[in-house]
């Protein structure tokens, strides 16, 4: 194996590499006798096929999986005898005439290009210092989210035939549904429920039913989605002749003994503590992102180095893709929808540049003090994961075990918390008591 330099320059690396045909015949060769035990052929006595009768048969076939193989091995012999740490997937053009290479007639020639992980100090933890954010859950805070519960546990009571349907109301209605005239199947209910605004009907329904009385029949015309679960409905125009029966107004569910065993609690006192202890849960977690942010962007301020391009390239790509998605979708936030796609695109490249630098530099800082990531922390990380997707956990698990791209995309976040917890641990934090409105003060986090 022969490897000249031909390029050095910032982050970028290119080499000439050259195996003689001499040792790729003789790993043909090897590669023939590892295999003679197992070949079968017609008129041989099993694993005793002559080695020539098996280059005669196979030895073109052999020998592309001999060169895959040496590429493979040599450029990564390559990258370790240079100390290259790739950022990314290395480029490979083969330089030689790839069927001379495979029939033995041509020394097998590559040029090997990649771009490298920059070289730089991270900054010590024991030298920053942070601010956290704190504030504790108060009885205020319970009984704020025991009235949500309440509202989610409404019920209805039927009005005055006087009434009018408004947002929030429920209607109790029958009604026959029909295209082009013919009633079809799924399409009629006696007796139904329906909340006003709840948007569980076929958009549009309900819009038609604000302001109806107890007795109205109305003919309520839709169209059925484009995606809609029934595929001979989707698209269709349908009209729903409706009576309605009844206007009923909602009223939270009241909080007391009763309320709490709906919730598996014992009685109210036991289901304050448990949305408590929640409470104090979530301003934890606000109080931990709202440091992590403050962390990323003094790592940020303090570091400066060269990034590889096809890494900011790859990140610029999957946000830009996002933003495109979210464009097409008319989401996206008011202030970037006012922006040329010119400036969004410049504004996403410098996010994309501070998510590489970032990533960067908490591998570094991980790398220095040896954090590694347990099997049974990847474990949990997949169990959580499929819990996602309930009646399916799992497909959820053998997919991440047939696809380890998958499991490396599972470790990343894991390796970043673990990062950020040891400079919890090392930098000098002071904790300040804030009000729950400027814990929960929006950040652009990015």
């Amino acid at each position: 194996m022969e490897v000249k330099e031909l390029k050095a320059e910032g982050l970028s690396r290119s080499y000439d590499i050259k195996i003689p045909k001499g040792d790729l015949a003789e790993k043909l060769e090897a590669k023939i006798k590892e295999m003679q035990p197992q070949v079968k052929l017609k008129g041989f006595r099993p694993g005793k096929v002559p080695t020539s009768h098996i280059r005669k048969m196979f030895g073109q076939s052999i020998m592309n999986d001999v060169v895959q193989d040496v590429v493979a091995e040599t450029t990564q012999k390559a990258l370790a005898d240079n100390k290259i740490r790739p950022a990314g997937q290395p480029k490979i053009d083969l330089r030689a005439n790839g069927e001379d290479v495979t029939k033995g007639k041509a020394d097998l020639e590559y040029t090997l290009s990649v771009e490298t992980i920059p070289e730089f100090e991270p900054v010590d933890p024991a030298t920053l210092k942070f601010t956290r954010l704190t504030t504790e859950a108060d009885e205020k805070d319970v009984d704020e989210q025991l009235s949500k519960l309440a509202e989610g546990q409404q019920t209805f009571k039927k009005k005055a035939k006087t009434a009018k349907a408004k947002k929030d109301d429920a209607v109790l209605i029958n009604f026959t549904g029909r295209i082009d005239g013919e009633a079809f199947d799924g399409g009629a209910m006696e007796g139904h429920q329906l909340v006003l605004g709840s948007g569980t009907f076929i958009p549009g329904f309900e819009e038609q039913l604000m302001g109806a009385k107890a007795g109205d029949k109305l003919d309520v015309t839709v169209t059925f989605p484009e995606d809609y679960q029934a595929a001979d409905l989707a698209g269709k125009e349908a009209v729903f002749e409706t009576e309605v029966l009844e206007v009923q107004g909602g009223a939270p569910a009241e909080v007391d003994d009763e309320f709490a065993k709906k919730f598996g609690m014992e009685d109210l006192k036991a289901l304050r503590e448990a949305v408590s202890k929640q409470a104090e849960g979530e301003l934890e977690m606000q109080s931990r992102m709202k440091l992590k942010r403050a962390i990323l962007d003094e790592l940020d301020k303090k570091h400066s180095f060269e990034l590889p391009p096809n890494m900011v390239e790859a990140e610029f790509s999957n946000i830009w893709a996002q933003v495109e998605k979210e464009k097409e979708a008319g989401q996206l936030d008011e202030e970037d929808a006012k922006k040329s796609d010119k400036k969004l695109k410049a504004d996403y490249k410098k996010i994309a540049e501070r998510r590489v630098r970032l990533g960067l530099v908490l591998a570094e800082m991980g790398t220095k003090v040896d954090i590694q990531i347990s099997n049974e922390e990847l474990q949990q990380a997949m169990i959580a994961e499929a819990r996602n997707y309930p009646g399916q956990e799992q497909q959820v698990l053998e997919f991440y075990q047939k696809n380890p791209d998958a499991i490396t995309q599972l470790r990343a976040p894991i390796y970043e918390e673990k990062v950020i917890d040891h400079i919890i641990e090392t930098a000098k934090i002071t904790d300040k008591k804030v009000d729950r409105e400027e814990l929960f003060e929006e950040d652009d986090f990015v």
